[in-house]
């Protein structure tokens, strides 16, 4: 492996959540290895939850058992691409609905493997040409005007929107979260990036929408190259800041001094689709970009007081925090895009705070106004809520879209406080049974601020309402919210209305000076994950009260501390790291991991959430060598991933590839979107 510079850690260092150092360095900018920005004495969420692992494991009695059991025989690590067979005693009959499919093995096949009776193909790999004139991918040759006009890398969050009159067509969008130039640039020295490689990168970033078509005999999706919707949005891509933040004094650049315009989006990962036919996309590790941070609000955010891996501030002053303090308060928000509008201009909405976004879902209130579920994805940080002010209205005219475009830029911003139900003295640590016998927890929505078309007023004491929506994290800490283990993606479910959580992992729950577990979160070191599953106050979008509860631990099924909404744990297949999410037409939720930390490759799981199969947890797929399994989409005879960072390996670089995903031997390379469907043409999983 490469020597890692000073900024990112040493290789001496154990890397966590499974991730190769190579991913922590170029994704996140080794926010494991630095000091965690959270200083706050804030409850930490592990004080809430601790007990309730246990407590729900003794009123269910569910079994200790093998992981090769829970994969029909196969152990942990073993290349093995063939789907298990199905446990032979499955409880009470078939499989829950949408979920009826072999489950596949855990396995280290550098490949994506599905079930048996399933297909896949490539959809659209990274440098594809899409809009007019780009030309075709040449690794060796790349410009960043090629690039420009060529599907982005490292594929995160997707979407597919319908495409009226035109016939077995979609409009698909997709994030492009960061760069990775070891993998993209033969002989690429860290020390000395080339302005053309730093060019091409920026362009590599942001979002690509295509239009994509099914053959209705194969069951194939390819891309469509050409079309007049298609679009690439770069790093460099003019942005509109809106909402009560933008023209703020916090704001305003040399290059902007309205502070209302920037360029580009970076590190984008999950986001959400709107009711009114636009894309959501959450910046998340932006400040691995910004060199030579010094105030305490840049610590807070984790931007790094020296150089950055990149160096792309050799290149423009911007990314140098000594030139332009205020750039990087123009990043961490999340962006909206209208994918059928071409010349429209991308906004980022600051009323929904600034940190950094895994998510960005929306449900409807009752009376029609939008709610914005968003995690901050750190170590100890929080999960937030905006509640709209305007109702959505409904048709497909000019005003009507440009008033949609309007509703995240007036309503309150929240930010979420759980509370346990079990005196102090009864959490240990041990996850013993507390004396209460009960698991449920309650939770509050703190208001930090409210935007409205004459102005905003802040709820947080000693902060303007500019403040709270620039330097969110601090109000965070100012009202006290819960930290958490890496809030990830959070969906809402369209049939129950019930909210998850997904908390991807924390490794440092319970070291020493570090908060350890007690009722909100059930291990210390908690390397596999969990999430919770909330219920807003009578189930309203905009309530201010919820209950929450422990709906799955993940890990080796056999570990005594895992648990699957009750469900026997001898017949699901092991987790490890949930990541982002998405819902099934069935209502079953959908879980890609990141950084498996079983021996397996990362991959794709169902599970039920409700019913008397609730908490049946199958696996769907795996990918490749050094990926990680993103932007799970399921349709009724579809399910679309995103295959990011394959080959992602310590020590892999164009010379020595890890991969030879999904082009073979001799083929650079390349993250891209997979499509797996039935090769009868059925519904997924039915």
């Amino acid at each position: 492996m490469r020597k890692l510079l000073p900024l990112v850690g040493t290789p001496s260092v154990s890397h966590p959540g499974g991730r190769s150092a190579m991913t922590c360095r170029f994704r996140c900018g080794d926010a494991c290895f630095h000091e965690v920005p959270n200083t706050s004495a804030n409850e930490y969420v592990g004080d809430v939850i601790a007990g309730a692992l246990s407590r729900r494991t003794a009123l269910r009695a569910a079994a200790v058992v093998t992981v090769a059991a829970a994969a029909g025989g196969v152990t942990v690590g073993a290349a093995q691409p063939a789907a298990a067979a199905p446990h032979p005693s499955a409880p009470h009959g078939r499989a829950a609905r949408g979920l009826r499919f072999s489950p596949v093995a855990p396995n280290t096949a550098d490949q994506v493997t599905v079930p048996e009776g399933y297909r896949q193909n490539v959809v659209i790999r990274w440098g594809e040409p899409i809009l007019r004139g780009a030309p075709a991918f040449d690794p060796e040759r790349q410009t960043a005007a090629a690039q420009a006009g060529q599907f982005g890398y490292n594929n995160d969050f997707l979407a597919l929107l319908p495409l009226p009159g035109e016939r077995h067509r979609q409009l698909l969008v997709a994030n492009h979260e960061y760069t990775d130039e070891v993998l993209m640039f033969r002989g690429y020295d860290p020390e000395n990036p080339t302005r053309q490689q730093v060019e091409v990168a920026w362009a590599a970033h942001g979002l690509s929408a295509v239009v994509v078509e099914e053959d209705r005999r194969s069951g194939k999706l390819t891309a469509v190259p050409r079309h007049p919707l298609n679009r690439r949005v770069t790093a460099t891509t003019r942005f509109r800041l809106t909402g009560p933040a933008a023209g703020s004094d916090l704001l305003k650049t040399s290059a902007d001094p309205t502070g209302r315009t920037v360029l580009g989006t970076l590190n984008n990962c999950s986001g959400g689709t709107t009711p009114w036919g636009t894309t959501l996309h959450g910046e998340e590790n932006f400040n691995q970009y910004f060199a030579h941070g010094s105030r305490a609000t840049d610590k807070r955010y984790g931007i790094g007081t020296g150089t950055t891996e990149r160096k792309w501030e050799r290149f423009d002053r911007r990314f140098d925090l000594a030139q332009e303090p205020n750039e990087v308060h123009r990043f961490g928000y999340v962006v909206e895009f209208d994918p059928y509008d071409p010349a429209s201009t991308p906004r980022k909405h600051t009323a929904l705070g600034r940190f950094k976004h895994e998510a960005a879902t929306v449900r409807l209130t009752e009376d029609g106004r939008p709610v914005v579920y968003s995690g901050d994805d750190e170590r100890f940080d929080y999960f937030y809520k905006f509640v709209g002010a305007k109702r959505m209205r409904h048709g497909t005219s000019r005003a009507v879209r440009e008033h949609n475009l309007s509703l995240l830029d007036e309503g309150t911003l929240y930010v979420a406080r759980l509370t346990g139900d079990s005196p102090a003295a009864d959490i240990d640590g041990s996850g013993a049974l507390p004396a209460d016998g009960e698991f449920d927890g309650s939770g509050q929505w703190i208001p930090l601020a409210t935007a409205t078309a004459d102005g905003a007023v802040s709820h947080v004491e000693g902060m303007s309402a500019e403040e709270v929506f620039v330097f969110t994290r601090l109000a965070g800490d100012k009202v006290g919210a819960t930290k958490m283990d890496r809030p990830e993606d959070i969906q809402p479910s369209p049939h129950t209305g019930k909210v998850y959580v997904v908390l991807t992992n924390n490794t440092n729950r319970g070291k020493a000076g570090l908060a350890p577990a007690d009722e909100a979160n059930p291990r210390n070191a908690n390397k596999h994950g969990h999430i919770l599953e909330l219920t807003e106050h009578r189930n309203r979008a905009d309530a201010t009260t919820f209950g929450w509860s422990l709906f799955l631990v993940a890990g080796d099924p056999a570990d005594p501390a895992t648990y699957f909404a009750g469900f026997p744990k001898d017949r699901v297949s092991p987790i490890s790291c949930p990541d982002n999410v998405a819902f099934d037409p069935h209502g079953n939720l959908w879980i890609s991991t990141d950084g498996n930390q079983l021996g397996s490759h990362d991959g794709l799981f169902g599970v039920a959430t409700r019913g008397e199969r609730r908490g049946e947890l199958k696996q769907f797929l795996t990918v490749p060598t050094g990926a990680e399994t993103c932007g799970p989409l399921v349709q009724d005879r579809r399910v679309l991933v995103a295959v990011q960072h394959p080959g992602e390996v310590d020590g892999a670089s164009v010379e020595k590839p890890a991969s030879t995903w999904p082009d073979g031997p001799g083929k650079i390379v390349r993250p891209a979107v997979v499509a797996v469907w039935r090769a009868d043409g059925e519904d997924i999983g039915v």
